[in-house]
């Protein structure tokens, strides 16, 4: 008994594991094509150099709705690539708030590490040191006067400008400390913002999780029982090859008008995980011999779908898939003894 409780755990970590890894790998699949990661990076850059847009407001995403519309498709905050070396000394200061003249500033002096895609940056990441080794080159621009530099921050309104003058009367007016002020201010601002990118990272996670549940109909609670039913009829099979009346009885009724050799091959070899996944919209079978098919199963699909009963299922299936592939990875570890890495 204790051998089919723990085949059934099994079974449901492997298949919460295998949703959690699809929708995990559609998610990345997601962020890597829309390039969300940079655009999130250079809409934080945009609204704390040059401040929020004049007419749409904030570059980074405010609401839920906004990182599934806003960022991905309507406004790339990212700068235009350059393939041109960053020139020997910073540009200019602007005299005015333009919108963008402080994040191509701040480009001119990392694009060294970028490389373009589709056009615009894909910087994705801006290391702390770096950061402040940029800003202290603007600096530099202003004839090493970091006073001037703040002054003229202030005159374009730019939200760097408060950051960099406490950090500057921290550090006493010293060059050396008032850089190492600027890169843990820097560091923790990013600390920051992959808080709030993965909390946006988790309502994509939560939206996919529900769209994979739906897709391929996956009944937790239909599964569970699939599953005891399967390890029932293995102990079966083994009965019939010790001549066991009751087995064999039981095999005949499952497999009528069948050869039983087959039908006990068939059925094991279609464990309970690729029955279930069978539900989904459209399958997708491989033969033995001859071309893979793909089926269109929206008759049925649909049946599942509006049938109440397996409502439940599917909301197990959904809060299960909610707690992450590293969640399930680390119980099918546990449950089978394999040993992580050291």
């Amino acid at each position: 008994m204790l051998s089919v409780y723990v085949d059934l755990a099994l079974g449901l970590v492997v298949s919460f594991l295998l949703l959690s890894l699809l929708v995990s790998g559609v998610n990345e699949a997601f962020v890597r094509v829309l390039s969300i990661r940079s655009k999130f990076l250079w809409a934080y850059l945009r609204d704390t150099m040059d401040g929020a847009d004049d007419k749409r407001g904030s570059w980074l995403p405010a609401k839920v709705r906004d990182v599934f519309t806003a960022l991905p498709f309507l406004r790339d905050p990212r700068p235009r690539h350059s393939d041109l070396p960053a020139p020997a000394e910073a540009g200019g200061m602007p005299e005015e708030r333009t919108g963008d003249s402080m994040i191509n500033l701040l480009y001119e002096r990392v694009r060294e590490i970028d490389h373009a895609k589709r056009g615009r940056t894909s910087i994705a990441n801006i290391p702390p040191s770096r950061f402040a080794v940029a800003v202290m080159e603007l600096a530099a621009g202003q004839d090493g006067d970091v006073e001037r530099f703040l002054a003229k921050l202030k005159a374009i309104d730019s939200p760097l400008y408060g950051p960099l003058k406490g950090a500057w009367e921290t550090a006493q007016r010293d060059l050396d400390r008032f850089r190492q002020g600027i890169e843990t201010w820097f560091d923790g601002e990013m600390q920051r913002l992959s808080m709030l990118y993965k909390r946006y990272v988790k309502w994509v996670v939560a939206v996919l999780g529900l769209l994979v549940t739906l897709l391929f109909t996956m009944d937790g609670l239909e599964y569970a029982k699939t599953l005891l039913r399967d390890n029932a009829f293995r102990a079966s099979v083994t009965a019939v090859a010790e001549a066991g009346p009751d087995a064999y009885n039981e095999l005949k009724a499952r497999c009528t008008g069948e050869d039983p050799m087959r039908c006990v091959t068939e059925t094991l070899s279609r464990p309970a995980l690729v029955r279930m996944l069978g539900q989904a919209l459209v399958s997708v079978s491989i033969p033995e011999q001859g071309d893979p098919s793909v089926h269109w199963n929206g008759g049925s699909w649909w049946d599942r779908i509006s049938t109440p009963s397996h409502w439940p299922g599917f909301l197990l299936t959904y809060v299960a898939l909610l707690f992450g592939a590293p969640f399930w990875w680390d119980v099918f570890r546990r449950i089978t003894g394999i040993k992580g890495r050291r």
